[in-house]
């Protein structure tokens, strides 16, 4: 049998996903619908910088470059770096540019068929059953890696009642992904001299209304309506505390409910849960005094672990960005509800003063769940990758589809840092690919998938448990993943060290070594 590996995105998880098939001896074809690689960091605001310290958005085996000294570099410099980690392991070779992936097919296998597997594939394994895809590339492969991510591609608007549009408008409205797409200098040029409104309250919204300010100052200032604040992030070092140790350390893990714990980690997660306020409070003490969040109105719901395990708190553009809002460049607006009329937004109860525009960006993020959808021809396989709209994408290990066999979905559910968590993801799937281990049946893999639903509704709130985020959770996700390959998930040496120091991507060197075992030393 075959074992043609096809990836579809030449953004950081394909590359991750192509190097680590690569080293297993398979021989994959990357699908790229741009001509280059970076994925969403080839279009990208110009003010955007890297949203997670460089520590922590690193490839294991290649470090950053000595000349590039920001902790959060500018995207220009992400770029480079993405792009020179695909040149040095001679990644571009396996890679198709300017070759869009528009629907896969599962042919081979009926329907009737695979509804009567209780392993998933048939078997269990990467090439369990004789089925295999059909890309809409006119390429066949037995196993397909979905690293198309969920914030590029289809963007999500409102919808408005006849005569409430845009086409009302005499304005220009556009999406945040538009605006990303432009070059610099066009982008200059369009806001240049404009009032500029931007609808939305996550980090593309800040960013874009950091460029208009710097644009255009308080002589044409910047609105930007939310209807859910987010906790904004000056720096990482609340109060002098490394936002690593808060973010990537077992310790602070004790604090939660995991998915699948043991009855003593439940009682211990239970008895430390006045901790984890504390810590919360801790961090939001500091943004408070840190920034003008109460004089603007600006002061989350959500508190800060809420928001931090939903994966919604930002990083600013800039340490000055307050100076804009204190001189009146960016002005903030609460709405729930608004409209368009011919000079440009009516917000909740002002029906009789509009808020007069020259351009609308839509800074209202992306239907991941949508994309993710529509690229399989099969309706039987569209209803089974959107789930319930109850529930999150039912993911096993968040790759897994348990009823969609040879098929992994990289870059969908995300994290704190995501270039720490599809690293580890595609060293697990090379493993896979490498019948190193084998899937649960598909029972049990339901199972786990319904823990995690129930983690990511508890932690998350306000719905936001549709991002499939496990912020909160990121070394217990990676110890399961350390567990099915057969590695030792106890990567620091000694008990405090475990217990205390962060976690990054150089504690889980020797997962993916040349031979089919696992170096556990590390204890």
């Amino acid at each position: 049998m075959e074992k043609r590996v096809a990836i579809v995105g030449a953004g950081l998880s394909g590359l991750l996903a192509c190097k680590y098939t690569a080293s297993k001896g398979f021989n994959p074809i990357v699908f790229e619908a741009q001509d280059e690689v970076g994925g969403l960091w080839n279009k990208t605001i110009e003010t955007t910088r890297l949203q997670s310290s460089k520590d922590y958005f690193q490839f294991s085996d290649f470090p950053w470059p000595s000349s590039v000294e920001d902790m959060f570099p500018h995207n220009t410099k992400v770029l480079e770096y993405i792009q020179s980690y695909a040149r040095y392991f001679e990644l571009l070779n396996y890679i198709k540019f300017n070759s869009k992936v528009t629907s896969i097919e599962y042919v081979g296998q009926s329907v009737e068929e695979m509804q009567c597997w209780e392993m998933w594939g048939g078997a269990g394994k990467a090439f369990g059953s004789k089925g295999k895809w059909n890309l809409k590339v006119e390429y066949a492969a037995e196993f397909v890696v979905l690293c198309i991510g969920r914030f590029s591609g289809l963007a999500d608007i409102p919808e408005f009642s006849p005569g409430c549009g845009p086409d009302v408008f005499s304005g220009k409205v556009l999406h945040s992904m538009d605006y990303a797409a432009m070059d610099n200098a066009s982008a200059a040029q369009l806001i240049k001299g404009k009032n500029i409104a931007v609808i939305g309250s996550g980090k593309s919204a800040v960013d874009i209304a950091f460029e208009c300010a710097i644009a255009n100052g308080n002589d044409n200032p910047c609105t930007v309506i939310q209807r859910t604040i987010h906790w904004m992030l000056p720096d990482s070092q609340p109060w002098g505390v490394s936002f690593d140790f808060l973010c990537f350390s077992r310790f602070t893990e004790l604090l939660v409910h995991k998915p699948g714990e043991a009855f003593f980690s439940s009682v211990l997660a239970t008895i430390l849960s006045p901790l984890r306020w504390a810590m919360s409070k801790f961090v939001e003490s500091y943004l408070r005094w840190k920034l003008p969040l109460k004089k603007y109105d600006l002061i989350p719901k959500e508190s800060f672990v809420q928001e931090a395990s939903s994966c919604q708190i930002l990083f600013l553009p800039a340490h000055n960005f307050f100076d804009k809002v204190e001189d009146g460049s960016i002005v903030f607006r609460k709405s729930k509800q608004f409209s368009f009329c011919k000079e440009g937004l009516i917000l909740d109860g002002e029906d009789n003063n509009p808020l007069k525009a020259d351009i609308v960006v839509f800074a209202t993020g992306y239907k991941g769940d949508e994309k993710l959808k529509n690229i399989f021809a099969s309706p039987t396989f569209q209803n089974c990758i959107a789930g319930s709209p109850t529930s999150t994408i039912p993911l096993y290990r968040q790759m897994i589809h348990p009823q969609i066999p040879q098929l992994a979905v990289i870059g969908y559910s995300e994290s704190i840092s995501n270039l720490f968590t599809f690293e580890l993801r595609c060293k697990w799937l090379a493993l896979f690919l490498d019948e190193a281990f084998q899937l649960p049946s598909i029972k049990d893999m339901e199972k786990d998938i319904n823990t995690w639903d129930k983690f990511m509704k508890k932690y998350s709130g306000n719905g936001k448990y549709r991002r499939s985020c496990i912020g909160g959770v990121h070394i217990w996700y990676n110890d399961q993943l350390c567990k099915d390959i057969g590695c030792n998930p106890r990567r620091k040496k000694g008990f405090f060290s475990e217990l205390f120091e962060p976690y990054n991507l150089a504690d889980y060197e020797g997962l993916v070594p040349s031979s089919n075992y696992c170096n556990s030393s590390r204890i």
